[in-house]
Order: C-alpha cells, then sequence, then structure tokens
C-alpha cells in the first residue's frame, strides 16, 4: 500500500515538473489577454478611411493606466450600450470644443486635424452636452466618418473608465 502511494506521488511531482512550464505560460497568456492586449475588430463605417470594417487592430489596455489620452489617439471606448468602438479623442478634460466652417477650434484657437476624414463636421458646439467645457475626467471622442457617426456628439462625454485602451496598429488584413 506505501508503494502505490510512493509512486503515485512520484508521477504527480513529475506531471507538475513536465507541465508545469506549461501551464504557467498559459496563465501569464490569459493574464496578458485580461490586463494588457487584446484584438478589436471595426464595426460599421464611422472611422473611415482610416479604419475600416473589419480590420483588426491591436489594443493596448494598460497604456491609460499610466498615462491619459492626447489628443487624436484612436482609442477603444465602453460606451453605456455595452457596445466597444473606435472612436478618436478630440476633446481633453477641461477644454472647451467647438465645430465651426468644419474647423475644429479648442479653447476659441484653431487646431488642424492632420487625418483624413470621410466627411466634414457638422457645426457643433459642446454646449449643447450641457457643458461649456470638457469635465474632469471626460473626454470628446469622434468618428472620422463624421457623417455616419455614432460619437460624443451623440453619447456624450466619455468617462476614462470607460476608455478601454489605445489602437496600436492592424494586424489584419497584413497588406492593405
Amino acid at each position: 500500500m506505501g508503494r502505490v502511494r510512493e509512486i503515485d506521488l512520484r508521477e504527480i511531482k513529475e506531471f507538475f515538473k513536465e507541465f508545469g512550464k506549461y501551464i504557467v505560460v498559459s496563465i501569464l497568456v490569459i493574464l496578458l489577454f485580461i490586463y494588457v492586449i487584446s484584438f478589436q475588430q471595426v464595426l460599421g463605417p464611422s472611422m473611415e478611411p482610416n479604419y475600416n470594417e473589419g480590420e483588426i487592430y491591436l489594443l493596448n489596455k494598460f497604456k491609460y493606466k499610466v498615462t491619459k489620452p492626447k489628443r487624436f489617439e484612436v482609442v477603444v471606448v465602453n460606451t453605456k450600450s455595452s457596445k466597444y468602438m473606435i472612436k478618436r479623442v478630440i476633446g481633453l478634460p477641461g477644454e472647451e470644443i467647438t465645430y465651426k466652417d468644419d474647423v475644429l477650434y479648442v479653447d476659441g484657437k484653431i487646431v488642424a486635424e492632420n487625418f483624413n476624414r470621410a466627411s466634414i463636421t457638422e457645426d457643433f458646439d459642446i454646449e449643447s452636452l450641457g457643458n461649456n467645457k470638457i469635465p474632469l475626467d471626460k473626454y470628446f471622442v469622434l468618428g472620422d466618418n463624421r457623417g455616419n457617426s455614432t460619437d460624443s456628439r451623440i453619447f456624450g462625454f466619455v468617462d476614462i473608465d470607460e476608455i478601454v485602451g489605445k489602437v496600436e496598429f492592424r494586424l489584419w488584413p497584413i497588406f492593405k
């Protein structure tokens, strides 16, 4: 009886010695995808022409744990409707944002948008969202296809906690 128990313990030790590294790597990969990176597919036309429907991007979920989003960074937001959407950060906390004649004004000064847009931005002022400035820890996000985008003009400011991460680079399709 003692010999059977001794063999069972030895086999168990060998199993963990042999497969333990795979278990540790599997746990690390799972933690990596929960807390650090993930994949995000573009759904809909709201980010055209820069991000097209069906493309898959690597999402850095750790970046905004140590830094704050910057203007024009492309992020994934988790809106109140539980939809993950790719949007571009336009306004930062404490700023006044206005669009007049397709020109972005931040605190009354013109700011050039140096990326392609599929359509013009209709006149807009954040006062229509009930504030003359973006509240602390909130951001104003828009799609690049302004004529066909559900964004902060519709669902309001995005809380820092609703920003899932920064879109880093396209994984699929590999060539465009």
